[in-house]
């Protein structure tokens, strides 16, 4: 029989695994289907916060989000198994050939039962979608049409509501300061973390660092890294005050509720009056 030495057909000396790699490689390629998935879900999710859609909408998104995640679990699970399997035939090289498939079930089961919610964190495209989730509602909050508030807007009443008396006060200095001051500063603000800290400018495709949280122009950050790896040193963040001396390629996600809030900025600014 091929891949087993003719001597004695239990040995394992010359069995071939090469049909097993491959299927494992095949697995490994459906991955990036469920990572692509993934993304997907992310964009629709953020499309229906930006435009106001129903909260059913967001809320099948986030189910759709928590399948896929649940499937790449369980698909590294499997692949783990198989893996673990072939290794422990390879180290122990016993004198019979054991039922991979029934050894393969094992392993898997072994994994699946330590499986929690708390997986959910491990999982880089389900935290990264929460969290662009959360800042772009923080974007994107706005007044429906017939003039009533959403839960969001209703808590921003609330806290409104207690610092009237600060914000009347605050009014009527801005008032001895001259027009346009209160507007200039607003503007100031908002747009501060709009600009990338190492081009000084207004950002296209901001990435966000995981460790420090900041984010910087894609390109001019992929630029600075290689730099700094060429002459063997290490990429320090550049925003002020910042202690993270150690920037990876690997850290940085891309930040779309950012990139989205500068794009509805800039069409609001469009459409204002010169």
């Amino acid at each position: 029989m091929p891949g087993r030495s003719s001597a004695n057909s239990g040995s394992t000396g010359f069995i071939s695994f090469s049909g097993i790699e491959s299927a494992l490689s095949s697995l490994k390629n459906f991955q990036s289907c469920i990572s692509s998935g993934m993304d997907t879900v992310s964009s629709v999710a953020l499309d229906i916060v930006e435009t106001q859609t129903e909260v059913s909408s967001e809320y099948s998104m986030d189910k759709a989000m928590v399948e896929f995640a649940m499937m790449d679990r369980e698909l590294n699970h499997y692949i783990k198994a198989v893996q673990s399997a072939i290794n422990h035939v390879k180290e122990e090289r016993p004198e019979n050939i054991p039922d991979l498939k029934l050894l393969v079930e094992k392993k898997f089961l072994a994994l699946q039962n330590k499986n929690s919610d708390a997986d959910f964190q491990k999982n880089e495209k389900f935290v990264q979608f929460k969290q662009q989730l959360k800042e772009l509602k923080k974007q994107s909050v706005k007044p429906k049409e017939d003039g009533s508030h959403n839960e969001l807007d209703q808590i921003k009443d609330k806290d409104a509501s207690r610092a009237g008396n600060e914000r009347d006060g605050l009014q009527a200095d801005r008032e001895t300061e001259g027009p346009g001051v209160d507007e200039d500063m607003i503007v100031t603000q908002s747009q501060i973390n709009f600009i990338c800290p190492i081009t000084q400018l207004e950002m296209k495709k901001p990435v966000k660092n995981k460790v420090c949280g900041h984010t910087y122009e894609e390109e001019a950050v992929v630029r600075m890294i290689e730099s700094k790896h060429k002459r063997k040193k290490k990429a320090c963040c550049p925003k002020i005050g910042c202690s993270h001396t150690d920037i990876r390629m690997s850290d940085l996600v891309q930040d779309e509720a950012l990139r989205r809030a500068i794009e509805s900025h800039n069409k609001k600014r469009c459409r204002q009056p010169v």
